[in-house]
C-alpha cells in the first residue's frame, strides 16, 4: 500500500505492490478467494480491519490502495470506516470507476487507487474533502509512493529511479519488476523496500500478470519467506477487450 508500479509489456499488464506497515502490526492472512457482490475476488485480507490494499476479481479488474492522497495528511481518528474495507467496496462494484464517483467518503482518511479495468486505468484520490478522477493511458508505465511515508524529493527519486529501470531493461519481466521492487537501493529508510528505525518494515510484495486468458496473483511474504501464487482464468467474453487493449 505504500508504492505500486505499473507496467505495460510483452502484450501483459503487470502491476506490483509494497505493503510497509509497522513491525507490531499483525501481519494479514495468505491471499484467498472471497464472494463479494457475486464477484470472485481474492485478497490478502488484513488481519485489524479485515480490508486489503490489493484485490484482483474474476473479472479481470485489480484495485491497489496506497496510504494519503496529494500530501501528507494530519490523521484524525476515529473514522467512519477503513481505507482497506472501502478498497472491497469499489472492486466489488459492478462499475467500480462510477462507483467511487458515487459513494460516500465523509469520515474516511485520504486515499489513493489505483484502479485497472479491461481496457481503462484509473488514478482514484480522495483527500478528505474532495474525490479526484484521472484516466491514465494504459500503454504508458507509472509508480507510484504513498504520501503518507515519502517527501516530495524522496518521490521524486523514486520516480526517476523507476524511469531508469524502464529505459534501461530491454525485457521487462515480472520477475525483473519484482527483483526492482525487493531493492533497498542502500537506503533502508526509503528504498522500495524499506527496514526504518521507527519500526516501519516491507511486509510484502504482490503483483498480478494480467494478459489473454488469466490473471496470475503472487504474494511475496517478506516476513515469513512464504510465496503464494494463484490463477484467475479470465471468461473469453473479456478476452477480446483485453487483447486489444494491451
Amino acid at each position: 500500500m505504500c508504492t505500486v508500479s505499473f507496467v505495460s509489456v510483452n502484450n501483459s499488464i503487470i502491476i506490483t505492490s509494497n505493503r510497509d506497515e509497522n513491525i507490531q502490526r499483525q501481519n494479514a492472512a495468505a491471499p484467498a478467494f472471497h464472494q463479494l457482490n457475486h464477484k470472485k475476488i481474492i485478497y490478502p485480507k488484513d488481519a485489524k480491519a479485515g480490508g486489503t490494499w490489493f484485490a484482483a476479481s474474476s473479472d479481470s479488474t485489480v484495485a491497489v490502495l496506497l496510504n494519503g492522497a496529494f500530501v501528507k495528511h494530519i490523521p484524525a481518528p476515529p473514522y467512519q470506516k477503513s481505507r482497506g474495507l472501502i478498497l472491497l467496496d469499489i472492486i466489488a462494484a459492478d462499475k467500480p470507476a462510477d462507483f467511487f464517483k458515487e459513494i460516500d467518503l465523509h469520515n474516511i482518511e485520504p486515499f489513493t487507487v489505483i484502479l485497472w479495468q479491461p481496457g481503462n486505468l484509473y488514478e482514484l484520490r480522495w483527500d478528505g474533502n474532495k474525490k479526484y478522477t484521472s484516466s491514465l493511458n494504459i500503454s504508458g508505465n507509472y509508480i507510484w509512493s504513498s504520501s503518507t511515508l515519502y517527501t516530495e524529493e524522496i518521490i521524486a527519486k523514486r520516480e526517476q529511479l523507476f524511469s531508469d529501470f524502464i529505459a534501461n531493461e530491454e525485457h521487462k519481466t515480472p520477475e525483473l519488476i519484482h527483483d526492482f521492487h525487493r531493492s533497498d537501493n542502500g537506503d533502508s529508510e526509503n528504498g522500495f523496500v524499506i527496514n526504518r528505525q521507527t519500526g516501519m518494515k516491507t511486509f510484502s510484495i504482490t503483483q498480478v500478470i494480467i494478459k489473454p486468458g488469466k490473471v496470475d496473483f503472487l504474494h511475496d511474504d517478506l516476513l515469513h519467506g512464504k510465496l503464494f501464487h494463484e490463477t484467475i482464468d479470465i471468461p473469453e467474453t473479456l478476452n477480446k477487450t483485453i487483447r486489444e487493449e494491451i
